[in-house]
Protein backbone atom coordinates (compact mmCIF):
# COMPACT_ATOMS: atom_id res chain seq x y z
CA UNK A 1 0.00 0.00 0.00
CA UNK A 2 1.36 3.42 -0.96
CA UNK A 3 1.24 6.51 1.25
CA UNK A 4 1.37 10.12 0.03
CA UNK A 5 4.76 11.68 0.80
CA UNK A 6 5.31 15.44 0.44
CA UNK A 7 8.58 16.70 -1.02
CA UNK A 8 9.52 20.38 -0.71
CA UNK A 9 12.59 21.95 -2.31
CA UNK A 10 13.59 25.49 -1.42
CA UNK A 11 15.07 26.84 -4.64
CA UNK A 12 13.40 30.21 -5.36
CA UNK A 13 15.85 31.13 -8.15
CA UNK A 14 15.40 27.84 -10.03
CA UNK A 15 13.72 27.70 -13.43
CA UNK A 16 12.79 24.03 -12.94
CA UNK A 17 12.99 21.35 -10.28
CA UNK A 18 12.32 17.62 -10.66
CA UNK A 19 12.29 14.79 -8.16
CA UNK A 20 14.30 11.71 -9.13
CA UNK A 21 14.69 8.54 -7.13
CA UNK A 22 14.59 4.78 -6.94
CA UNK A 23 10.77 5.00 -7.05
CA UNK A 24 10.68 6.57 -10.56
CA UNK A 25 13.76 5.04 -12.20
CA UNK A 26 15.73 8.26 -11.61
CA UNK A 27 13.75 9.75 -14.51
CA UNK A 28 13.50 13.57 -14.32
CA UNK A 29 10.51 13.64 -16.68
CA UNK A 30 8.49 11.38 -14.35
CA UNK A 31 8.05 13.83 -11.46
CA UNK A 32 8.43 17.55 -12.23
CA UNK A 33 7.83 19.65 -9.14
CA UNK A 34 5.44 22.62 -8.94
CA UNK A 35 6.54 26.13 -7.97
CA UNK A 36 4.70 27.57 -4.98
CA UNK A 37 3.92 31.24 -4.29
CA UNK A 38 6.82 31.48 -1.80
CA UNK A 39 9.32 30.24 -4.41
CA UNK A 40 9.62 26.71 -3.00
CA UNK A 41 8.82 23.65 -5.11
CA UNK A 42 6.32 20.97 -4.08
CA UNK A 43 5.30 17.46 -5.13
CA UNK A 44 3.24 14.72 -3.50
CA UNK A 45 4.29 11.20 -4.45
CA UNK A 46 2.68 7.92 -3.35
CA UNK A 47 5.45 5.68 -1.95
CA UNK A 48 5.39 2.15 -0.62
CA UNK A 49 6.64 1.07 2.80
CA UNK A 50 10.42 1.11 3.19
CA UNK A 51 13.41 3.35 2.54
CA UNK A 52 13.69 5.28 -0.71
CA UNK A 53 16.66 7.15 -2.18
CA UNK A 54 16.16 10.40 -4.07
CA UNK A 55 17.59 13.72 -5.24
CA UNK A 56 16.25 17.01 -6.51
CA UNK A 57 17.31 18.09 -9.99
CA UNK A 58 17.54 21.86 -9.72
CA UNK A 59 17.96 23.29 -13.21
CA UNK A 60 19.43 19.90 -14.16
CA UNK A 61 21.92 19.75 -11.26
CA UNK A 62 21.56 16.76 -8.86
CA UNK A 63 21.09 18.16 -5.35
CA UNK A 64 20.54 16.29 -2.07
CA UNK A 65 17.59 17.39 0.07
CA UNK A 66 18.89 19.47 3.02
CA UNK A 67 15.72 18.53 4.96
CA UNK A 68 15.93 14.76 4.27
CA UNK A 69 15.46 12.16 7.00
CA UNK A 70 18.89 10.81 6.14
CA UNK A 71 21.59 10.50 3.52
CA UNK A 72 23.47 7.56 2.05
CA UNK A 73 26.03 6.91 -0.67
CA UNK A 74 24.91 5.25 -3.88
CA UNK A 75 26.88 2.69 -5.90
CA UNK A 76 28.94 5.54 -7.45
CA UNK A 77 29.74 6.92 -3.96
CA UNK A 78 27.51 9.96 -4.58
CA UNK A 79 25.50 11.40 -1.71
CA UNK A 80 21.74 10.87 -2.09
CA UNK A 81 18.84 11.66 0.24
CA UNK A 82 16.82 9.06 2.09
CA UNK A 83 13.14 9.00 3.07
CA UNK A 84 11.53 6.31 5.22
CA UNK A 85 7.87 5.41 4.71
CA UNK A 86 6.02 3.39 7.34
Amino acid sequence: MAKPVHFICRAPQAASVSLVGDFNGWNPAADPMHRQVDGSWFLEVPLTHGHHRYLFLIDGKPTPDAQAMGAVRNERNELVSLVAVS
